[in-house]
């Protein structure tokens, strides 16, 4: 018997060991090992939101803009050098993506704490979850266990990341070649009922396209002239830019969606059921957004002995 019990306990340790190589991912990966991690990125983020409204947004976008490259791998927290050009100088990141000195409070934290055992990857994961709760949306079960990138792909950052005049065929490729489909990508867009843009994500999109509200288009252009206030910022949901809900989709239905990207959603295409669906049922937004969170979040992630958990988010280890 004792054989057995030792042989079963074998088999379990050889499957756990086969789900990390393979890329799986588990809730309670830090159960024994660092069990004050989740708290402590929890209390970080709350403080950050606190002292700056936009910043959820900007950690949801962090996780959502690394795990497009090369999968979720802390990638694009990279600092570039004199002998490494990282992803934050790529077109959809360069003077937009922000946060980071955020990541770097908290990841000093998890170091103080646990020494080498929390990844950045897995502290934007945790981040991106913790910020839509606190604005009021859904929650989810962040599956981690990932581990951070030694490499970037600036090239590929200019690439895989859909720019906001993107049309409805290339951001389907686009989510497509991460295995996320339609239900996805449109549940994922609702992200954009949190946060801002500048005037230069929605300058084309008031001044040419014709699947726009007048009044919406003429209001915006007010702010955002033909050239010059590039960094003029407008709501990409114009109610509660700072409050996780539906009205993303409810603007849609309207024709005032910011972004010409937004807009593609809700055209005549294949998108429209879903985004009447969760213009009309906040429940089934919340429902599809979480679980598309733990889809993308198991983007191509680097476990087992793969990559390192990297001391400063900004560099790799010596």
């Amino acid at each position: 018997m004792a054989a057995g019990f030792y042989f079963f306990l074998l088999v379990l340790f050889a499957f756990g060991a086969s789900l990390q190589a393979n890329g799986q991912l588990c809730p309670n990966f830090y159960e024994s090992t660092c069990p004050q991690a989740l708290s402590i990125v929890h209390k970080g983020v709350v403080a950050a939101i606190k002292n700056e409204t936009r910043i959820g947004a900007s950690l949801l976008r962090l996780h959502f803009h690394d795990c497009f490259v090369n999968g979720c791998d802390g990638s694009l927290l990279l600092d570039d050098t004199s002998t490494f050009v990282g992803e934050k100088t790529a077109v959809p990141n360069n003077i937009s993506v922000r946060g980071f000195n955020v990541v770097d409070q908290i990841k000093a934290k998890l170091e103080k704490a646990c020494p080498g055992v929390v990844s950045c990857a897995d502290l934007l994961a945790i981040a991106a979850r913790d910020s839509v709760v606190h604005l009021g949306g859904p929650s989810w079960k962040v599956r981690l266990g990932r581990r951070d990138s030694t490499t970037a792909s600036r090239a590929l950052a200019n690439t895989s990341i859909p720019p906001p005049t993107s049309n409805l065929s290339a951001l389907i490729s686009s989510f497509s070649a991460q295995g996320l489909s339609l239900k996805d990508l449109v549940a994922l867009s609702g992200s954009h009922t949190i946060g801002l843009a500048r005037c230069t994500s929605f300058r084309g999109h008031v001044y040419n396209d014709t699947n726009i509200d007048s009044s919406f288009a003429q209001s915006l252009r007010r702010k955002c002239p033909r050239s010059g206030n590039d960094n003029v910022l407008a709501n990409l949901d114009r109610q509660t830019p700072f409050c996780f809900d539906k009205l993303y989709y409810d603007n849609l239905l309207k024709k005032k969606g910011l972004l010409h990207s937004d807009q593609q959603l809700f055209k005549g295409g294949s998108a429209d059921p879903f985004v009447k669906k969760y213009a009309n049922n906040t429940s089934a937004f919340f429902k599809d957004f979480a679980g598309a969170m733990v889809k993308m979040g198991n983007i191509k992630p680097l476990t087992g002995r793969a990559g390192q958990i990297r001391i400063n988010c900004r560099k790799v280890n010596k």
